[in-house]
């Protein structure tokens, strides 16, 4: 007859079976902290990530109040350039991404500045202006595609305004025009930026400023960047 009691070999307590200390649910330790390590960069990615997400979910997917947006949302973002090198009004060479971590509206226009790019250049200072404590979080851009003179009217009313000289064809390349109005440029738009440099937005030729004003203020307010 057999002894139910009698450890099996090896064994240090009787009836029990001995456990590699090694072994744990069936994974060595050094796999399970590999395991754990993964996890973590894992998770410290969607945590930085979260902020930008959310943003784009609560305006775009969610859109509270049922409401849809004014601008055109571009697809795939665009990051600003690595190469995009303008000048400051001194002439002073500088990355247009140096200006990161701020919301950018953009506008696209030679320096003689005409009736429409003063309106743009308006239109931007307006919609800025009326984010109230918000506005610190904005610039306003303007993009220039020559180095002439600046009309004393236009560097008057928008001294808070960058005024960059950019290289046309480089700026051509990364901002798109309205591929479904013929003959569309880009400088018949506003552009916006989000603060980690990604061209997300395009508003119609002849915009209504209070329907720019509504999306930028959304945006503020369901994102925490910039």
């Amino acid at each position: 007859m057999t002894d139910s009691s009698r450890s099996e070999p090896g064994s240090d307590v009787p009836g029990t079976r001995r456990v590699d200390p090694m072994v744990t649910g069936g994974a060595p330790a050094s796999h399970r902290g590999r395991r754990r390590a993964r996890w973590m960069l894992l998770l410290l990615a969607a945590v930085c990530a979260a902020p930008v997400i959310a943003s784009y979910l609560m305006y775009y997917v969610f859109k509270p109040g049922g409401s849809t947006s004014y601008g055109q949302l571009i697809q795939p973002q665009r990051p600003i350039p690595d190469h995009l090198v303008v000048r400051d009004e001194n002439g002073h060479p500088m990355r247009l991404d140096s200006l990161k971590g701020k919301w950018l509206m953009l506008s696209v226009d030679p320096s003689a500045c005409d009736d429409a790019c003063a309106k743009k250049l308006y239109f931007m200072r307006q919609v800025r202006a009326t984010q109230g404590a918000e506005r610190e979080r904005v610039l306003t851009v303007w993009l220039r595609t020559d180095d002439g003179a600046i009309p004393a009217r236009v560097a008057d009313a928008y001294p808070d305004t960058h005024k960059l000289i950019v290289p046309p064809a480089q700026v051509a390349a990364w901002l798109p025009p309205d591929p479904d109005v013929a003959g569309d440029s880009i400088a018949s738009h506003i552009y916006l930026v989000d603060p980690n440099g990604n061209l997300m937005m395009r508003f119609p030729r002849d915009p209504d400023p209070s329907r720019i004003k509504q999306d930028l203020t959304k945006l503020l307010k369901w994102s925490r960047i910039g």
